[in-house]
């Protein structure tokens, strides 16, 4: 949900929250329906706290969530380049596949994970290349120091590469439960109906609209905030995007032009075996 389609749903359900108080105020008593406001305010700050310190803690740990999903793709990205430095350091034969499979495994994230993340189809799929990878150094045996350094450091930064991949995709199929989203709902709904006893026809109606108006107001972008943090990945404002990794591919390029590393790969520009 970007910041438009956001800002359209918050007004129109104020709009329709508002006018449910006016239409009911015109029936209503002068002082609410209730006849001691003070005991009807202290119950509903029961549920207006109970409701926020819940949604609160909610927004805090999927916050977190899409701080570490965003944490895992940086994090994936530095580790790629950091292999393909390991790489050079294998036989010519076995760098140069391993290089080539890197920067497909790079493209792969980019063009084929990141709009599976976004769609929530990514399910519990694996990156090909990384099993590319895997396959290439089955049956490599080191036969110089220089060579066995490199593939432990290779096996270590593999590991933590697909640590970070984890984080990455973790939250791509959605971080809230459906109970807990017919909670929150059921718990707002609570406090809309509670909202229109105090309507007050002897009241103006423009406090009448501010009084309902602002409490709908912040429930509702609460609850848009939260739906936010439930879906990390797209486009949008703000949405996590594949940027680290587009930037780790162009850095690879200078790279390899640098020491003059001509790779064939396998793969075409979206990351696809070729």
């Amino acid at each position: 949900m970007n910041i438009v389609v956001g800002a359209i749903v918050a007004i129109v359900v104020t709009t329709l929250t508002c006018s449910a108080m006016l239409f009911v105020r015109r029936r209503a008593p002068e002082g609410s329906y209730f006849t001691d406001g003070d005991r009807a305010s202290g119950v509903f700050g029961v549920l207006a706290t109970g409701f926020s310190v819940l949604l609160g803690f909610i927004i805090f740990l999927a916050f977190d969530s899409y701080d570490q999903a965003r944490s895992g793709a940086e994090t994936e990205s530095t580790i790629v380049a950091q292999q393909l430095e390991t790489a050079q350091f294998f036989p010519t034969t076995t760098a140069h596949t391993l290089s080539g499979q890197l920067v497909c495994y790079a493209r792969s994230v980019v063009h084929t994970e990141w709009p599976a993340m976004t769609d929530g189809s990514i399910g519990e799929t694996v990156n090909p290349w990384g099993v590319e990878m895997f396959h290439t150094l089955q049956g490599f045996t080191p036969s110089t120091d220089t060579e066995q350094s490199a593939y432990d450091r290779w096996l270590d930064q593999t590991a933590n590469r697909e640590q970070a991949r984890i984080d990455r995709v973790h939250g791509a199929v959605g971080l809230i439960p459906f109970p807990l989203w017919l909670v929150l709902y059921a718990i707002s709904a609570v406090i809309f109906v509670y909202m229109l006893f105090f309507a007050d026809s002897g009241e103006h109606a423009r406090t009448q609209v501010m009084l309902m108006g602002s409490v709908t107001l912040v429930i509702t972008l609460l609850l848009l905030l939260l739906t936010f943090f439930d879906h990390p990945h797209g486009e949008g404002f703000g949405k996590l995007q594949p940027v680290a990794m587009q930037r780790n591919l162009r850095i690879m390029d200078e790279e390899m032009h640098a020491v003059g590393l001509d790779l064939s790969l396998p793969c075409d520009e979206q990351g696809r075996a070729s």
